[in-house]
């Protein structure tokens, strides 16, 4: 186990002791997200990366040493985590760039990278005692909460827009969770999670709050690190909505940084639905977190819609501190990268998750990312959670008579278009 050495305010560098603050930062609010910090000397003297070779646990847990969690507590037991990262040389050359490379974490138990995140809360959760845990989600952080808390019969209770998509809804309640629809906003339902979970004492998940969302997503990081024998990319490309997985994925190179295991931090580029962008126009504009005014959403990649994002103040820092840029994307877009980065790299991507190849594309264009360079796409979430996107995007296929001679002229129409 890392022991926590502090907590530390994302916004006004604050510290705290780790039991002294359950969630943010006191004196900034919602917006003074937490960071989690450890005692990295001890840990240099006390690990060794050549290690993990050697490991035979293919999951997120083969970094267990570097997570906030007890020795004697007992890890979830789906598999999250050790997903594939795909090196695609066809998607390279469609990019033009000298290397890239697709991290599945659709490939998650539920679908979706937010399983690291849950498994995270969810251990520490059983660590405490505590018995029921509630999120409010956009659909992916809800699912991996709900299916987490499955695993080991922890109550959830889950808070969704009620606009979510149905196959989203229908997983939570394959689950078990008890499932709140709201008739408002994500926003509107993050607020109502918090203050149900202050008044009933309930242990919330909520993306950025909880200063462990960040913990569990950074293993995505390590892995992607691991997975290229410590030697990083130039550029890690990741869709952004409440800035959490930005975050995460930044404070697992930060880590990795800290200990020696690796020479640099790869460049952050941050993706951004146009009808949800708001840290895109704060970094364009050198807009600090405290300052950013919440914006209305719409977006057909509802995982990364966001009025305010909650993890505003770490995800701008990712950015700022590595060079790197936020950059915005059309719906249209988004909507033609799912079975362009299907047919590229044999990913099936939801539309939030494709939206990094929109953005990657846009990216070299304004020469935010270079020929020479290496990439990853970091694809958070599977496909199938959103097909009724995916059939706007390709149609329906061939509708034709039962006979070779109707097969042909349909396949002979396919030639001349």
């Amino acid at each position: 186990m890392a022991t926590i050495r502090e907590l530390r305010c994302s916004v006004c560098g604050r510290t705290f002791a780790p039991d002294s603050v359950r969630y943010t930062c006191p004196h900034d609010g919602a917006v003074g997200t937490l960071d989690v910090l450890y005692d990295y000397d001890s840990l240099k003297t006390e690990l060794d990366r050549d290690r993990l070779r050697v490991s035979h646990e293919g999951s997120m847990w083969r970094y267990r040493a570097l997570l906030p969690l007890a020795p004697d507590v007992i890890a979830p037991p789906l598999q999250v985590g050790w997903t594939p990262l795909y090196d695609s040389a066809r998607l390279a050359d469609d990019l033009g760039v000298r290397q890239a490379w697709a991290k599945d974490d659709g490939k998650n138990p539920t679908g979706s990278l937010k399983d690291r995140a849950s498994a995270l809360v969810v251990a520490r959760a059983m660590e405490q005692g505590i018995e029921t845990v509630s999120t409010a989600s956009t659909g992916n952080a809800a699912a991996a909460l709900a299916g987490v808390g499955a695993s080991v019969g922890m109550r959830t209770v889950i808070f969704v827009p009620a606009t979510a998509p149905e196959a989203k809804i229908a997983q939570l309640l394959v689950y078990g969770a008890t499932v709140i629809l709201v008739e408002d906003t994500y926003d509107v339902a993050f607020d109502l999670c918090t203050e149900i979970c202050d008044l009933e004492g309930w242990y919330c998940r909520n993306t950025g709050m909880n200063p462990f969302t960040a913990e569990g997503k950074k293993t995505v990081a390590f892995e992607i690190a691991e997975q290229l024998n410590w030697q990083v990319p130039d550029v890690v490309v990741v869709s952004v909505g409440d800035g959490n997985i930005l975050a995460g994925v930044h404070k697992g190179f930060w880590d990795l940084h800290q200990l020696g295991w690796i020479e640099r931090i790869p460049r952050l580029l941050g993706v951004q639905a146009e009808g949800s962008s708001p840290l895109v126009h704060a970094w364009e504009n050198g807009i600090a977190a405290v300052d950013m005014q919440p914006v209305e959403t719409h977006t057909i990649a509802d995982s990364i819609a966001a009025g305010l994002p909650r993890d505003r103040a770490k995800a701008l820092r990712a950015v700022r501190d590595t060079d790197g840029a936020f950059l915005a994307v059309s719906d249209e877009a988004i909507l033609a990268s799912i079975p362009r980065v299907a047919r590229l790299t044999g990913v099936f991507a939801e539309p939030s998750a494709a939206a990094v190849y929109a953005g990657a594309r846009r990216a070299v264009e304004l020469g935010y990312i270079h020929p020479d360079e290496s990439i990853v796409l970091l694809l958070t979430g599977n496909g199938l959670k959103d097909v009724r996107r995916a059939q706007e995007a390709v149609g329906r296929g061939l509708r034709v008579r039962p006979d070779l001679a109707a097969i042909r002229q349909a396949l002979a129409s396919l030639e001349d278009t």
